[in-house]
């Protein structure tokens, strides 16, 4: 199998002549540094952007919430790679990008959001819709800026791509007065550019701490290798496959590190953490070797932190030097980009036979594949749905998820094949992203099947988007697993609250009808039989549509690591 990403579209110079307006400027440096599509909302203050916006060849999305142009460009960057860009005015405009920004930080992601703002010279006075929205973002972006001259802007502008792309990738704001906007310049020549810079060449330190880790990994009877979003960031596929291949070492997978590693292949483990598989979190438990790769030891990979991988020699590989020891120990930190690594590791493996490893891991991985999964029910059930995807796409869809059990099921359940094919809110755990977040990015792989899956929940937090995709003729599939419930609060409800459903229920609209009034094609599916048919009715259908299934009401997402748990105390519907 030949694994593939996308293609990126490389910023091209481009020269200016004065004079130009503030928002000019900002418009010849999008494109100067590639942008062709902008998710956005306008008002008062971002005005003079506006106004200028429809003169140049750049594609304006305009969303319904301001959060969900975050989003929008979110899925748009995942998708891609390269840097996403979101528009909102100033006050409630720039506040409501806020939840858009920190699920963008928490998750790696490169986006640049642009805000506008009242004049300087009414900023302190409390004037209509001010906020200070530099102040406010700093916690949740790797910088915030407000520009005070026109002049400033293509700097400024090339600072906040670059950064946002600079080591680990997030977001970065840029604050722009309105008087700056509409403020001549006396800039002139070739605008620059903020690129990600290529990855540095290894020095000494990180060619010694590659021969120390390639040393433990001959040694090690019971490695495991943990691939994070690093990898998927880093288009550090094929490496990630040559380095298991010749080591034959296992491999798991993060949340967001799915789809970086084929699930198909021998060596893969599937999901490790919270809701993964027995065999990954098995793996882990038991290892004496954990190498993870771009990834951050969160809370919900770890577990129980003093008694993570207890018998193992923790190695872990990050670009960001803040991410060691802050939840885990690291026993080995190597600061390197995740693609280097892999390759400077995969020329130094070899090949070791670890028959007695590679019998329990099989044992795990095959007595354990069906966990949780009902397959006589005659209500439909989440993983069939998820199962129903795969299939009638051949395996070829790219799922962008939302939060909560549903979530859990495409994780575990559609087996990613292909490089970025699943995207989610990882870190800050997100509800309503799914559907924005997909429009993203199925306008930046608009010839892919994309599917956003999401509750019942996170769908009522973005369904007005359903407008958005029908005007600007998005021909993205949902599929509403819809529990009526907030499904994942109300299985630690049964779990570790006495069953005790407060709050939990969810009422609701009629999710096809709703899809309707919009303009999409909506569907309710309510019979086990009548799944597969509804997804392929979905996928002849041009334009967007809604598939709203009524899942099992009180489904529970196996396995599960409770609560301040070790990795080895997982939970399953059979005994492990």
């Amino acid at each position: 199998m030949v694994m593939t990403v996308p293609a990126t579209m490389a910023p091209e110079p481009r020269r200016v002549c004065a004079p130009l307006s503030g928002a000019d400027l900002v418009c010849e440096s999008l494109l100067a540094h590639g942008v062709d599509i902008l998710f956005g909302y306008p008002g008062g203050a971002a005005l003079p952007l506006y106004h200028r916006l429809n003169r140049y060849p750049l594609r304006h999305v305009l969303v319904r919430h301001e959060q969900n142009a975050a989003h929008a460009a979110d899925g748009y960057a995942r998708a891609t790679g390269r840097v996403g860009v979101c528009v909102a005015t100033s006050g409630p405009g720039a506040t409501n990008l806020v939840t858009g920004l920190a699920t963008a930080a928490m998750d790696s992601v490169p986006l640049v959001a642009l805000t506008g703002q009242v004049a300087t010279g009414a900023i302190g006075t409390q004037a209509f819709q001010e906020v200070d929205i530099v102040s406010i973002v700093r916690p949740i972006t790797k910088g915030a800026f407000q520009a005070r001259s026109a002049d400033e802007l293509p700097a400024l502008l090339a600072e906040a791509f670059s950064l946002a792309q600079r080591g680990r990738p997030g977001p970065v704001l840029v604050d722009l007065p309105k008087d700056v906007q509409l403020a001549q310049s006396t800039f002139e020549g070739t605008l620059p550019v903020g690129s990600k810079p290529a990855p540095a060449a290894p020095d000494a330190p990180l060619l010694a701490a590659v021969d120390h880790v390639a040393e433990l990994l001959t040694r090690a009877e019971r490695p495991v290798l943990v691939a994070g979003h690093g990898v998927v960031i880093a288009n550090a596929f094929a490496e990630l496959w040559e380095l298991a291949e010749r080591a034959g070492l296992p491999v798991g997978t993060t949340l967001l590190g799915l789809s970086s590693f084929p699930e198909w292949h021998p060596l893969a483990l599937g999901m490790v953490g919270m809701h993964g598989t027995v065999a990954a979190n098995m793996a882990l438990h038991h290892a004496d070797l954990v190498l993870g790769v771009g990834m951050r030891f969160d809370d919900r990979v770890v577990g129980r932190a003093k008694d993570f991988a207890p018998g193992a020699t923790v190695v872990h590989v990050d670009v960001d030097p803040a991410a060691f020891g802050r939840t885990a120990r690291a026993d080995v930190a190597v600061l390197a980009d995740a693609r280097l690594f892999l390759q400077l590791l995969a020329d130094r493996a070899t090949r070791r036979e670890r028959p007695e490893w590679t019998a329990r891991l099989r044992r795990w991985r095959d007595g354990h594949r069906a966990c949780g999964v009902d397959p006589d029910s005659q209500v439909p059930t989440s993983p069939q749905v998820i199962g129903a995807i795969r299939e009638a796409t051949d395996g070829q869809a790219v799922l962008v998820a939302d939060v909560g059990q549903h979530q859990m099921f495409a994780a575990l359940h559609f087996g990613y094949a292909r490089p970025k094919s699943f995207f989610t809110t990882g870190g800050l755990g997100t509800m309503g992203y799914a559907v924005p977040a997909a429009m993203g990015v199925k306008l930046a792989r608009p010839d892919e099947p994309v599917w956003a899956v999401v509750g019942d929940g996170g769908f009522q937090m973005s369904a007005p988007e359903l407008s958005t995709l029908v005007a600007e003729q998005v021909n993205l599939k949902i599929a509403v697993l819809n529990n009526g419930y907030l499904g994942m609060v109300r299985q630690w409800q049964e779990l570790f609250y006495e069953g005790n459903y407060s709050h939990s229920r969810l009422p609701q609209p009629d999710f096809a009808r709703l899809a309707e009034a919009h303009g999409c094609v909506g569907l309710r599916v309510t019979r086990a039989a009548d799944v597969r048919p509804a997804v392929e009715a979905a996928l002849a259908a041009r334009g967007p549509v809604v598939l709203d299934f009524a899942v099992v009401e009180e489904e529970t997402v196996y396995p599960m690591i409770p609560p301040g748990a070790a990795l080895g105390e997982l939970r399953c519907a059979d005994p492990v």
